[in-house]
């Protein structure tokens, strides 16, 4: 599938830093093709590209911001197991993009819905507590399953297989599967293994009453939305849309996790 190329957006990691802004405007503009920097707040509608310039949070970053919007990462961080290239290869990547040489990975998007608001997942959500241990009942279209007792519980796609969910121990699966994992973090028995579900099924993660935590926090994607209390209820599940994410190669995640992962 090739994309039009009428107009990118420039989304750096942070804009304080040097970063090769314009560098990258002008590859594009020699190819006819318009380009924007994009602000912390402003964001552009009419784009047919986003280009992060950073790591893996860059890329999460812009997919929040243009969930709908197809992104490229050119690697600024310190691993950047999203992207699809380095800094030094900023031409060669740019007219591989004009030629239509690239390959667009479907991602699995969640959609979690929680005391006080709703959002869309990328990578996990999950349900961590501070001090003390956290029991969360896991229920799978309504139907509970077992409680979970540790430090918490994670739900995430197939991109967060290789965040904190590779941390957690949970099984590395590959980006273009349509399926949801979820975990304990540091479950407290020697039993535990990751569960791997349908991308259709609906998943609910409650705060049980015997949690002896007071501080229990939902994170997304690495940021913390609010506090839960016990008896109170996280919903999560396919979201209607995927995330797409832009590659040079049909081996990029074989690749990416030899050479930034040591597999």
């Amino acid at each position: 599938m090739k994309l039009p190329l009428n107009k990118i957006g420039i989304l750096p990691r942070d804009e304080d830093l040097d970063y090769p802004v314009d560098e990258v405007r002008v590859l594009f503009e020699n190819h006819g093709i318009g380009v924007c920097f994009i602000e912390a707040d402003k964001d552009p509608t009419d784009l047919d590209l986003v280009v992060a310039l950073g790591g893996d949070g860059t890329v999460l970053r812009a997919f929040d911001r243009f969930s709908q919007c197809p992104v490229i990462a050119i690697n600024f961080g310190t691993v950047g197991f999203l992207t699809a290239g380095d800094r030094k290869d900023l031409a060669q990547i740019v007219q591989l993009l004009v030629d239509g040489r690239y390959f667009v990975s479907e991602r699995l998007v969640l959609a979690c819905r929680f005391p006080g608001g709703e959002g869309l997942v990328y990578n996990e959500v999950a349900l961590r507590a501070r001090h003390k241990l956290l029991f969360t009942d896991v229920f799978v279209d309504d139907v509970k399953i077992r409680t979970i007792r540790g430090d918490g519980v994670a739900v995430g796609t197939p991109t967060g297989s290789t965040g904190l969910l590779m941390a957690m121990g949970a099984p590395l699966v590959m980006p273009e599967v349509r399926c949801m994992i979820l975990d304990g973090i540091n479950e407290y028995n020697f039993t535990s293994r990751a569960l791997i579900l349908p991308a259709e099924k609906r998943v609910r993660l409650r705060v049980n009453p015997e949690t002896r935590d007071e501080q229990v926090s939902l994170v997304v994607d690495g940021r913390e939305i609010c506090g839960l209390t016990p008896g109170q209820d996280v919903y999560v599940g396919q979201a209607e849309h995927t995330a797409r994410l832009i590659y040079l190669d049909t081996n990029y995640f074989f690749n990416n996790l030899s050479e930034k992962l040591s597999w």
